[in-house]
């Protein structure tokens, strides 16, 4: 039997400022030996993580998976290049829209699900402007500001 585990989330958060978000897809990950017990171990970094397509396949390049200390001779390379478990057509339909539009596929969101086996949730996006990235810490501030005044009057 399956035992329930909390599940563990590895997100990056400075993706939501650099891009904008248009589409996103849950896929899976093909490991090797030691890498699902370093990612539950939380050594997970996504910060660099982009993904490239190579003969007709999806694979997720930079991500960082760190080494398993107990996993001596058999260890896995950090930043090695993961396939990425996809429909085809899926793979085909982003694809196409990379080629035409110039948008980027990043890695947003690693987790571990209920079954036990490692997610990620790559996301299509378009690179910010200057001027939106200021937008946006307007708007933080802003809803910031707003909080603290709500406070104050509950």
């Amino acid at each position: 039997m399956a035992k329930k585990n909390k599940e563990k989330e590895f997100v990056n958060r400075k993706a939501r400022f650099e891009y904008e978000f248009l589409e996103s897809v849950e896929a899976g990950i093909k490991l090797a030996g030691t890498e699902i017990k370093s990612i539950r171990a939380g050594h997970v970094n996504l910060r660099d993580g982009y993904c490239v397509f190579e003969r007709g396949e999806m694979y997720l390049r930079s991500l960082y998976i760190g080494e398993y200390k107990e996993g001596n001779q058999f260890n896995h390379e950090e930043r090695r290049p993961r396939k990425l478990l996809m429909k085809r057509q899926e793979i085909r339909k982003w694809e196409k829209k990379v080629k035409e539009k110039g948008l980027t596929i990043i890695p947003y969101r690693v987790y571990i699900n209920e079954r036990g086996l490692a997610k990620v949730e790559v996301v299509l996006v378009q690179g910010k402007k200057v001027y939106d990235k200021r937008d946006t810490i307007r708007q933080r501030e802003n809803k910031r500001q707003m909080d603290r005044v709500r406070k104050q009057y509950l």
